[in-house]
């Protein structure tokens, strides 16, 4: 999606009076040649795809490794029993995050957004609402164009993936388009969207990319949790009238920089950070075996 800087989003909100999401579905409907009833159904399916990444998981399933599986499930037997330090929209916030990150380890159908590994953010600020008639549908499916906007604007100044950039790249700038969905959708105006993500990106800045054994799975899928809450807790901040102090371009800029200067062995490659722990090796040996 052609959006060079959030800085051109906000200028074409204000030269047109419209909303965050709208100018990127017209980027869409732009770039891609299509209509804007496409462009929405696209985005639509896209959202019930999410939804059912949450919905259709099962908590018997584990990964190829073992490592991963179940914990979806406990967090919302432990979030059932009433002694969660939590409230009922963060305890849901934290179970989806586990339920699809573990959905995805084990070969379910996720969504990637932006990336597999990250793929447990944006459902897991979104499907609590939804369910709990919070939101419309409608209303999430503007969000998701607001988070396409934020990943899109990140995957051209910077990069979404850890083989590049670290996991800041992708937990990192899933946890921005969450924020600036989650703001958008509780009626942030452009400026609050573009904090919310500054910020929610910043709180995450140099976070490695380390999979053991190469599997996206430890510690990838609780990693989905850190970013789904920061993103809640950005969207609150940018919602109360907290700014960044930093523009959220140069925040981005500045991501992609970190992510360029990071050694080899901290990019997805399994060879530094968690994979070379002792556990991290001999899970690798035994896949290996």
């Amino acid at each position: 999606m052609a959006l060079d800087s959030m800085r051109e989003i906000l200028d074409k909100m204000e030269e047109r009076n419209i909303p965050f999401w709208r100018v990127v579905l017209e980027t869409d409907m732009e770039e891609r040649q299509v209509t804007e009833e496409a462009s929405w159904e696209k985005m639509r399916l896209t959202w019930q795809a999410m939804r059912e990444s949450v919905d259709s998981y099962q908590k018997d399933l584990r990964s190829l490794s073992g490592l991963v599986g179940g914990d979806g499930e406990r967090m919302r037997a432990y979030a059932a029993g009433g002694k969660a330090l939590s409230g009922p929209y963060l305890q849901g916030v934290i179970a989806a995050a586990l339920c699809v990150g573990e959905s995805n380890a084990c070969m379910r159908k996720i969504v990637a957004a932006p990336t597999a590994g990250a793929c447990g953010v944006l459902p897991a600020v979104l499907a609590p609402l939804f369910r709990s008639g919070q939101a419309e549908e409608e209303d999430v499916v503007r969000a998701l164009y607001v988070a396409a906007g934020i990943g899109a604007v990140i995957g051209y100044r910077a990069c979404i993936a850890g083989a590049s950039g670290g996991c800041q790249a992708e937990i990192g700038s899933a946890s921005a388009m969450a924020a600036g969905a989650l703001t958008a959708l509780r009626g942030g105006d452009g400026a609050q969207i573009s904090h919310a993500a500054a910020m929610a990106l910043k709180n995450l800045m140099g976070l490695i990319c380390d999979p053991v054994a190469g599997l996206v799975e430890v510690p990838c899928v609780k990693r989905n949790v850190v970013g789904a809450v920061n993103a809640v807790s950005c969207a609150d901040m940018a919602l109360a009238g907290i700014e960044s102090r930093i523009p959220v371009d140069e925040v981005i800029d500045c991501m992609g920089d970190v992510g360029r200067r990071m050694p080899v062995e901290f990019r997805e490659t399994a060879l530094g950070g968690l994979a070379a722990t002792p556990f991290g090796k001999s899970v690798k040996e035994a896949m290996e075996g």
